[in-house]
């Protein structure tokens, strides 16, 4: 019985005994802190970078690497500050020819980052390989065009002027890559539907690639005159251009006319011409040229010419 009343003292609630376990505890974890703090540990911290180059020559092409993995060793304090991202330093790499450059191997950046570290010895780099892509700074003018394609008319109404950009060309100043990236135009896309008034719209230029590239203007205004239209199909003979031969002898040109010019068009119809021209090549079909075709008409749809041998 004595043992047993022993036993149930030692887990009786006694607000001072447990006060003074939970002190003694917490010393404890204080003074193992501490002390295993205080020895050397190795393990891998993220630090940032930034790369030193020539910027007003070159300019990224594309996004650069932010950080670098480093295996380092030093005083567990020092670790747990860089690991929680506490006093990280920044490390530069310098780069002499940034335009030549493709990728930097991790042997190559262990003495620049090494010299720039305190406190903590580097052992290795943890990433394998950082890649860039740096080009020269540049800069072309382009001439812009919109993309009307997606937009719907309400029926019976229609697009009856041509489609006006302001300002009409763009400069673009950036990296050589990215600047030279067209022939020479930019296609706007412009998408809108069931439009039965006039067009204008502020159009945002991007591209792939747009956010390295400096853009003078950066938006443009895309307009046109919208309203009530006819569809009109007129068959033509199409003027040969080749030594093949036409299987038919007319092709069906359809037209989009505002209705009040439609008297206009039935004049300047007599004027329009329908051009087949093709190389050597026979036995295939062919889409014909249309020219002098009034500002105020839109095609809608041509007939394809089968061509055969003469």
């Amino acid at each position: 019985m004595n043992f047993l009343r022993i036993i149930i003292s030692l887990f009786r609630f006694d607000r001072a005994n447990w006060k003074a376990v939970v002190l003694c505890e917490l010393a404890a974890i204080v003074f193992w802190t501490f002390n295993a703090f205080n020895k050397n540990y190795s393990t891998n911290v993220r630090f940032p970078i930034l790369f030193e180059f020539n910027g007003d020559r070159y300019t990224p092409a594309d996004h650069l690497p932010k950080t670098i993995n480093l295996n380092v060793t030093g005083i567990g304090w020092e670790l747990f500050r860089k690991y929680l991202g506490f006093k990280v330093p920044q490390l530069i790499i310098p780069l002499e020819r940034p335009g030549e450059i493709k990728k930097i191997v991790a042997g190559g950046l262990l003495p620049v980052v090494s010299s720039q570290i305190r406190n903590l010895k580097v052992n290795f780099v943890a990433t394998d390989t950082l890649y860039l892509r740096i080009d020269k700074r540049d800069a072309h003018r382009y001439k812009l065009v919109a993309d009307i394609s997606n937009i719907t008319f309400r029926e019976g109404y229609g697009r009856i002027s041509p489609v006006v950009i302001l300002p009409d060309s763009i400069e673009l100043e950036g990296p050589e890559s990215r600047v030279h990236a067209f022939v020479d135009s930019i296609m706007l896309t412009v998408g809108k539907g069931d439009v039965n008034e006039n067009f204008r719209e502020e159009v945002e230029i991007t591209f792939d690639g747009s956010e390295f590239v400096k853009k003078k203007p950066s938006q443009v205004q895309v307009m046109f005159e919208v309203g009530q239209v006819h569809i009109v199909s007129k068959r033509f003979q199409p003027m040969m251009n080749t030594k093949a031969i036409a299987q038919h002898d007319s092709v069906t040109v359809k037209f989009q006319v505002p209705i009040d010019r439609l008297a206009d068009f039935k004049v300047t119809a007599n004027d329009i011409i329908v051009n087949v021209k093709t190389g050597k090549q026979k036995n295939h079909f062919e889409l014909p040229q249309v020219t002098n075709v009034p500002s105020y008409v839109h095609i809608l749809e041509i007939d394809s010419v089968r061509l055969k041998p003469n």
